[in-house]
């Protein structure tokens, strides 16, 4: 048997978002977002595109970018893996794969700020090098 992904309608994205309707039309619009229409031409979602939303609430929402930042984060992070969503449910926090998975990730966003950091340092003595020049 095959199994269908998960699809809703515009209200109960909005109600997931916690954002009015007309949000999620102006988001779809103002970010190019394509989205799913029946033969009666209304919207359906699925898991990626609440993951979708979800990122750009956060962008806008919670680290303040602009719309226009925030288009620029997303292109920014299209060709960077994602990272599975973590369970926030209190009985989910205690399960061993959970509490496995959470190490796992804090150890590759280590890893990440330690690349990061290398990166810094030789654009600073790049940036040194060029100040010299000038």
């Amino acid at each position: 048997m095959r199994m269908r992904k998960r699809q809703f309608r515009i209200g109960e994205l909005a109600v997931r978002l916690k954002i009015e309707r007309f949000i999620v039309r102006f988001w779809e619009k103002e970010f190019g977002i394509k989205t799913a229409r029946s033969q009666g031409r209304q919207r359906y979602y699925d898991e990626n595109d609440l993951e979708r939303f979800t990122l750009i609430k956060e962008l806008l929402y919670k680290r303040g970018f602009t719309i226009a930042g925030a288009k620029k984060e997303l292109d920014r992070l299209k060709g960077e893996p994602r990272i599975a969503a973590i369970p926030l449910h209190s009985s989910d926090k205690n399960d061993a794969a959970t509490k496995k998975r959470i190490e796992e990730l804090k150890k590759q966003l280590k890893e990440q700020r330690e690349q990061f950091e290398r990166q810094i340092v030789t654009l600073k003595s790049q940036l040194s090098e060029l100040r010299k020049l000038l």
